[in-house]
C-alpha cells in the first residue's frame, strides 16, 4: 500500500477513536465509531485475497448493524428523556439496546461468532488492530455510560468467558485461539465493569499488552496454525523460550503479570458477595489455560520433522522491527510485583 494511504488511513482510526473518547453527546462518539470502521476497511481487504475480502464484507456488516442499533438506541434514549448525554442513559430499554450493541462491536458472547471468522480471514497485522485497537472506542463509551443493568453484564462476561474457553479448544489456526481468547478476555472485563470501572479499564491495558506480544511474536515467526509452530525453535531459540511465558501470562498464571487482573477482579466480585459468580469465573479460565498450554507445548516440546541439512537455512536475518515485541513481553512478563502502583495510578 502507497504509505501516504496508510499515514492517512492511520490518522484517520485514530482521530476517529479520539472522537469517540472526547465525546460526550451520542451523535458525535457514533460519527467516531463510522469513521473507525471506514478507515480500518481498506487496510483490511488491502491484499485483495478472496478470504480477506469476505472477512472485510462480514466486518462491515456487522459492524453497521452495531451502528445502527446504537444509533436507534440512542435516538429512543432522546425520545423518552430528552437526554443525549453519553452519562444521562437512565431508561432501561435504550439502556440494554446500547450494551447489546457495543457487545456486538468488540464481539462479546453471545454476539461473537463474526469474531473467529474475520480474524481468521485477515495477516497478522491487521488482526492485532482489530484485537486491540478496535477494542478502545466501544469500551469508552461502556466506560462512560456506567450501565445499571447488573444482571445483563454478569451473563454476557460468563457466557464470554464460558464461550471464550470451550470455542478455543479443539482449534488449530492461531488466529482463530486468539479471536477466542480475546472473547475471554473481553467477558472478564465486562464482569468487572459495573462494580469497579477502574479495575476493568486495568484488565484492559494488560489485555493489550498481552494480545500485542503474542500477535508480534507468532508474526517474527510466521506462524498461522500449531503445526507451523514447532518450526520457531530453529528461526529464533531465545523468543521460542519466552514465548510460554508470554502465552502462560495470558492464561492468567502467577508470577505473570495476567495473574494481575484475574486477581483483583476475583477479589472484587467476592467483596461484592457473588462467590458463584466468581468461582464460575475462576473456573472458566481454566478451558483458556488448556489451549495456552497447549500451544506452549506446540512450540517447546516438539520438533518438525526435518534432517540436519535443513536447519541452518531457516536461521535467515529477518527484516521486522523487534523493539515492540520486546517492549510488550517485558510488559507481559514482568508488570506482577507492580499491581500496587498500578492500582493507585488508576484510582480516583
Amino acid at each position: 500500500m502507497n504509505p501516504y494511504i496508510l499515514s492517512t488511513l492511520l490518522f484517520r482510526l485514530g482521530l476517529g477513536t479520539t472522537i469517540t473518547f472526547a465525546s460526550s453527546h451520542w451523535l458525535l462518539a457514533w460519527m467516531g465509531l463510522e469513521m473507525n470502521t471506514l478507515a480500518i476497511i481498506p487496510l483490511m481487504a488491502q491484499h485483495h485475497h478472496p478470504r480477506a475480502v469476505e472477512a472485510t464484507t462480514k466486518y462491515f456488516l456487522t459492524q453497521a448493524t452495531a451502528a445502527a442499533m446504537l444509533l436507534f438506541a440512542s435516538t429512543t434514549n432522546a425520545w423518552l428523556t430528552g437526554q443525549w448525554d453519553i452519562q444521562q442513559m437512565t431508561h432501561p430499554l435504550p439502556s440494554t439496546i446500547l450494551i447489546l450493541a457495543l457487545s456486538l462491536k468488540i464481539g462479546l458472547a453471545p454476539v461473537h461468532s463474526w469474531l473467529p471468522e474475520v480474524l481468521q480471514g485477515f495477516d497478522l497485522t491487521t488482526g492485532l488492530i482489530l484485537s486491540t485497537w478496535q477494542k478502545l472506542a466501544p469500551f469508552a463509551l461502556l466506560l462512560q455510560m456506567q450501565p445499571a443493568g447488573a444482571t445483563l453484564l454478569v451473563i454476557l462476561g460468563l457466557a464470554s468467558t464460558l464461550i471464550g474457553g470451550w470455542g478455543g479448544l479443539n482449534q488449530t489456526q492461531l488466529r482463530k485461539i486468539l479471536a477466542y481468547s480475546s472473547i475471554a478476555h473481553l467477558g472478564w472485563m465486562i464482569l468487572i465493569l459495573q462494580f469497579s470501572p477502574t479495575l476493568a479499564l486495568l484488565a484492559l491495558l494488560t489485555y493489550i499488552a498481552m494480545t500485542s506480544s503474542t500477535f508480534l511474536t507468532f508474526k517474527l515467526n510466521n506462524s498461522t496454525n500449531i503445526n507451523s509452530l514447532a518450526t520457531s525453535w530453529a528461526k529464533s531459540p531465545a523468543l521460542t523460550c519466552l514465548t510460554p511465558l508470554i502465552l502462560l501470562s495470558l492464561g492468567g498464571l502467577p508470577p505473570l503479570t495476567g495473574f494481575m487482573p484475574k486477581w483483583l477482579i476475583l477479589q472484587e466480585l467476592t467483596k461484592q458477595e457473588l462467590p458463584c459468580t466468581a468461582t464460575l469465573a475462576a473456573l472458566t479460565a481454566l478451558l483458556s489455560l488448556y489451549f495456552y498450554l497447549r500451544l506452549s507445548y506446540a512450540m517447546t516440546l516438539t520438533m518438525a520433522p526435518n534432517n540436519l541439512i535443513g536447519i541452518t537455512p531457516w536461521r535467515t536475518h529477518h527484516s521486522q522491527l523487534t523493539l515492540p515485541l520486546a517492549f510488550f513481553t517485558m510488559l507481559t512478563l514482568l508488570l506482577l510485583p507492580l499491581t500496587p502502583s498500578a492500582l493507585a495510578l488508576l484510582s480516583p
